[in-house]
């Protein structure tokens, strides 16, 4: 029985070529950001991830990994019977951690072992999130862009939204980013994504256009609320 794969980008074609993408870092990781299309199977939720950290650095190393494995060990265990318990024989998920280390490795090894084809992202998030920054920030967007322009409540996010029932590419970043943007102001109740998340929820987009077809997006200053739009461009 082979063990885990290493696999060494967080892209779409590779993450298209597994079943599922399994995010094992904590809740309060994952909903700070985290792989588009990501399920969150954590090995240590907060309280424990917490536990194990303070045990790290107040006791010792041995200790914590004793008690951080027993709650692994337990929490694959669940796992195992709850959100896997129907997956084939031929099912094939990637795993990542924070960076590719002992929590990663621990779920991968005990779901090669049950016989399926495991892949293990090198490096964790932090390799996803040096993809994100290198196609958001240092390349070119890949696409031509059709600006929709005009006064704050001319009504151009409503014409935004309608347009792909007419087949028609667009990039909503207000929608992105949870923002009405210019005076409007933010959604009431409601805080906006992380700045990771909202570039993790762009790149999803991006990802899923024609590259052969226009993208129609709203003019919008630099920023949307208090989250950063990528520059339309790569370096000159």
């Amino acid at each position: 029985m082979s063990g885990p794969e290493t696999v060494a980008s967080a892209d779409a074609a590779t993450r298209a070529s597994f079943d599922m993408v399994i995010d094992v870092r904590s809740p309060g990781e994952f909903a700070k950001d985290h792989v588009p299309g990501a399920v969150n199977l954590p090995v240590l939720d907060n309280a424990e991830r917490a536990e194990v950290g303070t045990l790290y650095v107040q006791k010792s190393r041995f200790l914590a990994r004793k008690v951080g494995g027993a709650y692994v060990a337990r929490n694959i265990s669940a796992h195992l019977l709850g959100a896997l318990a129907d997956q084939p024989g031929g099912f094939r998920p990637l795993v990542y951690c924070w960076r590719g280390g002992m929590r990663s490795g621990a779920m991968a090894h005990i779901l090669s072992q049950v016989g399926w084809r495991v892949g293990v992202l090198a490096g964790g998030y932090r390799t996803y999130r040096r993809e994100v920054t290198a196609r958001l920030y240092d390349s070119p967007p890949g696409f031509s862009a059709l600006v929709l322009d005009g006064p704050t409540g001319s009504g151009k996010t409503e014409v935004l939204r309608r347009l792909p029932a007419l087949g028609v590419q667009v990039l909503d970043l207000e929608g992105l980013a949870e923002h009405r943007g210019s005076l409007l102001g933010a959604l009431p109740g409601q805080p906006q994504p992380a700045q990771k998340m909202f570039e993790s929820r762009l790149l999803g987009v991006l990802e899923a256009l024609d590259p052969s077809r226009p993208v129609v997006i709203e003019a919008e200053s630099s920023k949307v609320g208090e989250r950063m739009v990528p520059p339309p461009s790569g370096p000159p």
